[in-house]
């Protein structure tokens, strides 16, 4: 039986120092970081119960574990954490400094592998997110691995991935693809930005079994097969502060949408709505879950004829 939570597979989640100006003097952010926590982090926003399974090792993993404020199922590792220093008191986010993570070794990687399919075969969901986009702490048949067995055993899969880590998965067969348009073209998907090849793209990848293939397009609106029809979707418009973290918790909307036992038409809408919100804040996978229930009610899908 499951239980409702959504368990999201954060390998190597990152400490992260932000530098900002407040009244022309510095102001030291410290955080927990990477693509994992900031989705834990929206899935809890929207009043989901979510436990993140990590890989947690050196100073940077002691820290992590304290400033990580959600349930955790932990490996504790050799390997280092990553992070970075980002310098934003000019308005730009300019990176000082980044350290990446170390690799797992096998035995490591085996372990946080069962580790998660051990709490993920208790839950109704599991959003299987990416480290850092150049840090390989585990390799990537384990998302191949991860969606085969959960998926097999009645687990609702979400993937955020792209590159080696999307191929993998989808070998597996997840239920829901969650993708930007550029990860699309430069990972050989699409030809281009244009609607009719990313709308192939979709295609190309439903072939391996997701019901719902979901492509962010930057300010443009969010491309949408589900169930073999195509959708275009329309957020409200609001003044965004921040370009990043938009598609992280449009996955974490998706996941507690799916948890709810709502249809993918009624997740998608509360995934655009917690992506759209999130742009208007300065913390990533931050937004008040009554604001986004209420932003997903204006969230309008627009067919599209499919343009094959």
């Amino acid at each position: 039986m499951t239980t409702g939570r959504v368990v999201v597979f954060a390998p190597s989640p990152e400490l992260t120092v932000t530098i900002e100006e407040v009244r022309g003097a510095p102001d030291i952010h410290v955080h927990a970081g990477g693509q994992g926590v900031w989705q834990a982090r929206m899935i809890e926003s929207l009043g989901g119960e979510v436990v993140l399974c990590s890989a947690l090792g050196g100073d940077t993993g002691r820290l992590l574990r304290r400033l990580i404020g959600f349930p955790l199922e932990v490996r504790e590792v050799a390997a280092r954490n990553g992070g970075y220093v980002h310098d934003r008191r000019d308005g730009d986010r300019d990176e000082v400094v980044r350290m990446p993570a170390d690799a797992l070794t096998r035995r490591e990687s085996d372990e946080l592998c069962e580790l998660t399919l051990a709490v993920g075969l208790d839950a109704g969901v599991v959003v299987l997110g990416g480290p850092a986009e150049h840090d390989h702490p585990v390799p990537d048949a384990v998302y191949e691995r991860l969606t085969r067995e959960l998926g097999g055993h009645g687990c609702r899969v979400v993937v955020d991935l792209s590159g080696g880590r999307l191929a993998a998965a989808l070998k597996g067969g997840p239920e829901v693809v969650k993708v930007s348009y550029d990860e699309l073209v430069s990972d050989g998907y699409a030809d281009s930005d244009e609607l009719p090849d990313l709308m192939r793209a979709c295609h190309a990848i439903a072939g391996s079994g997701p019901r719902a293939v979901v492509v962010t397009r930057a300010e443009q609106d969010t491309l949408a097969l589900v169930d073999g029809r195509f959708f275009l979707v329309d957020v409200p418009e609001l003044t965004p502060v921040d370009t990043r973290g938009g598609g992280d918790s449009m996955a974490a909307g998706l996941a507690v949408g799916l948890t709810r036992g709502m249809s993918l038409d009624q997740a998608l809408r509360l995934g655009a709505a917690a992506g759209a919100l999130t742009l208007t804040r300065h913390g990533l996978g931050s937004g008040g879950g009554e604001t986004v229930r209420h932003l997903a009610e204006r969230v309008r899908l627009e067919h599209v004829d499919d343009e094959r």
